[in-house]
């Protein structure tokens, strides 16, 4: 039984106040509640250029989380990866005041559409969502979305409140939040074994991506390619469109031909073609990604030509395979990219291109995925020809068990990585993080050569490894 909260719980309220304002998942939700009108004011523990962008909209962010800090507000809204024990949260809770986890608040949002479009899936959401709302965009619509990156063509925002009825919605199945949602259409890419500290097997994942198909009050949209999809939604009373491969599927991609980062293909549409598009970004991955936007745009009314114009200015969302800097005759991209699957599916894309070797810089994020997924995680990282592995970014986890980056390092071959004694990389301070950046940084320099190509992976905030190595080699260009 889903539980949703009450849909005007915002009535009387004017100022938010969002404990961790600059995670992916509060920047959308601060950006469409900020058009809305309601006063914006938020809290967090690191300097960002998102901090920076919060701050240009006129909200007030105060840097360290205490509880004086929530004083003037009328509601809290805080992220999972907020601890129980946060002096910011525990003043919230204690104050009387509506307090909603992010997804609940997203979920609330999602009901103000007659036309939700949520997109979920293990591997892929955000590129896809963010290709989908390019496609609405160039058709000229005045679309609202939630993206868990950021898009260009949002001026490198992540969140928008349009007038249309139209909601585009990236769904993530952590902790069930998507749940929360009220979608009209769902879209689901692949279902994976991941978020296993909560879901615990496999039979549980695929029954909550079950729940959520059933929210949808339209149609699904699968992917028919990926079997644990196809048994997730088996037997549900829904209209179901299917992407992919396959010569049943509804609309099917072909792909025609690779070069570098560009992708040509094309899609038939219940058997007959339908039309030629490009992508910008590797991958058969990225393909299908592409196939589930079109198909969810056609049925919303967009012509060809437009979807086609929108999917060739689409260069990636932020830090989805994002070219940071070229020097020295060395290319360095990030991606976001945190999950087995999502990796491989990531360095097998890099290796078909034509750079000399591929470099893989991970960041493990949570030690309960780590340890769970140690095995999976030594596989995917040695499609790349050599690898370097950062600390594990613990979050909002506490490390248990024990479990380190020398762990992962001793089931990979010639992988490079820094060792520090275990209440260094327990304490997870910004010193140790940075030291260790510079470490890796440091024997990279030493190493790397002209034609490689250098992929930092992760959802942490890996991308600052790859922003100061990009600077170095550029200014040794």
């Amino acid at each position: 039984m889903v539980e949703y909260i009450d849909k005007n719980i915002l009535d009387g309220k004017r100022t938010i106040h969002f404990i961790g304002i600059g995670g992916s998942g509060m920047f959308p939700l601060v950006q469409i509640l900020k058009t809305k009108g309601f006063d914006i004011q938020g809290s967090d523990n690191n300097e960002t250029e998102t901090l920076q962008a919060v701050r240009k909209m006129g909200c007030e962010v105060f840097m360290g989380q205490r509880a004086e800090n929530i004083a003037g507000a009328d509601m809290i809204v805080y992220t999972a990866a907020i601890m129980a024990d946060n002096p910011e949260l525990i003043a919230a809770k204690a104050s009387g005041l509506p307090v909603l986890e992010r997804a609940e608040l997203l979920g609330l949002v999602s009901s103000w559409y007659n036309n939700a479009i949520c997109v979920c899936g293990t591997h892929g959401k955000t590129t896809c969502t963010s290709m989908l709302t390019q496609i609405f965009l160039e058709n000229g619509e005045d679309i609202s979305c939630f993206i868990g990156g950021k898009l260009k063509a949002l001026g490198g925002g992540s969140g928008r409140c349009g007038r249309s009825d139209t909601f585009v919605c990236e769904s993530c199945e952590f902790q069930d939040h998507y749940l929360k949602l009220y979608p009209d259409t769902a879209i689901i890419l692949n279902v994976d074994a991941d978020h296993l500290d909560y879901f615990k097997t496999f039979d549980n994942v695929k029954r909550s991506f079950r729940s959520f198909a059933s929210l949808a009050t339209k149609c699904l949209i699968i992917n028919a390619d990926d079997a644990p999809t196809l048994e997730a939604v088996s037997g549900l009373d829904k209209q179901i469109v299917t992407f992919g491969t396959g010569d049943k599927c509804d609309y099917r991609a072909e792909i025609k031909k690779t070069q570098g980062l560009k992708t040509e293909f094309d899609i038939f549409r219940r058997g007959e073609y339908f039309g030629s598009f490009a992508i910008n970004v590797p991958g058969r991955h990225n393909v299908l990604n592409a196939a589930a936007a079109i198909a969810a745009a056609d049925i919303n009314g967009v012509g060809c030509t437009v979807m086609r114009a929108a999917l060739e200015k689409f260069t990636g969302a932020g830090r989805r395979f994002e070219k940071m800097a070229e020097g020295r005759g060395v290319t360095v991209v990030d991606d976001y990219g945190h999950h087995p699957a999502e990796i491989a599916a990531t360095l097998t894309a890099a290796k078909s291109l034509d750079f000399k070797r591929v470099w893989a810089v991970f960041q493990p994020f949570t030690y309960s995925r780590t340890e769970l997924l140690m095995d999976d995680f030594a596989k995917a990282l040695q499609i790349a020809d050599r690898v370097a592995l950062t600390d594990i970014m613990g979050s909002r986890e506490k490390n248990v068990n024990g479990i380190y980056t020398r762990d992962l390092a001793a089931k990979i071959p010639g992988c490079i990585f820094f060792d520090c004694p275990d209440d260094v990389a327990d304490a997870q301070t910004a010193e140790r993080k940075e030291a260790n950046f510079d470490e890796i940084i440091e024997r990279l320099l030493t190493e790397l050569q002209e034609g490689d190509l250098v992929i930092t992976l992760g959802c942490g905030d890996a991308y600052k490894l790859a922003r100061r190595l990009g600077r170095i080699l550029e200014s040794e260009e």
